[in-house]
Order: C-alpha cells, then sequence, then structure tokens
C-alpha cells in the first residue's frame, strides 16, 4: 500500500473515532458503562491501522483528543461528569480548529476580474 492511502486510512480512522465518541458524550441518557465498552471497540478498530506521522495541528489535535479520551477513561472520578464535560469542551475546540479555515472572508471581492460576460 502506498504511503499516501495509509495516511488517508489512518486519518479517516481517527476521525470515525472521534464522530463516535462525540455522539456516545452528547447522549441525553449518558450511561458510563456503555460509553466506555463502546470506545474501547472503537479503539481496538483504531489499533489495527498502522500509525503514520501526522504534521497538521488539525492532526496533531485529534490524536492528543483520543489520547486524552482513554486516559479519561482510565483514570476517572466517580460519576465522569468532570470528564464528559471536558471532553466535549475539547471536541468542540477540535472542530473550531478544522473548520477555520473554511469561513475565511474574501478581501478584495470588489476587485475580481469581471469580463462582463
Amino acid at each position: 500500500m502506498h504511503e499516501k492511502a495509509k495516511r488517508i486510512k489512518y486519518i479517516r480512522v481517527l476521525e470515525k473515532f472521534f464522530k463516535r465518541n462525540i455522539s456516545l458524550l452528547k447522549l441525553d441518557n449518558f450511561d458510563f458503562e456503555l460509553y466506555k465498552q463502546r470506545t474501547l471497540k472503537n479503539f481496538e478498530e483504531l489499533k489495527k491501522t498502522e500509525a503514520v506521522d501526522l504534521h497538521s495541528n488539525y492532526l496533531v489535535a485529534l490524536k492528543n483528543y483520543i489520547d486524552s479520551v482513554l486516559s479519561s477513561l482510565n483514570n476517572h472520578s466517580n460519576n465522569f461528569e468532570n470528564e464528559r464535560e471536558m471532553l466535549l469542551k475539547d471536541a468542540n475546540l477540535l472542530q473550531k480548529e478544522k473548520n477555520k479555515g473554511v469561513y475565511k472572508k474574501e478581501k478584495h471581492k470588489s476587485k475580481k476580474f469581471d469580463d462582463e460576460y
């Protein structure tokens, strides 16, 4: 498999883990045991893919978020509420980082070339 294909596969698996984790954290009837079980199952899928070096800020932050999810599963308080709020906040900041470039304003809109056709 080519290096580029490995990189794309690894990024997709990271993002799939991230999306699944957010959906579990946002459930109205949050159950910690169910969350832990599904997160560990999703992590097994992540371990199956070969890790690749990540260079963009978003992807490095995504990898750090996944590490913080796993550490919070191992070292959590009794009711997991503080960790849940922290993970949701970090996930929100991570989504902002991903979408940061999407909302750029076009600076010189009026000076665009217009050939009047």
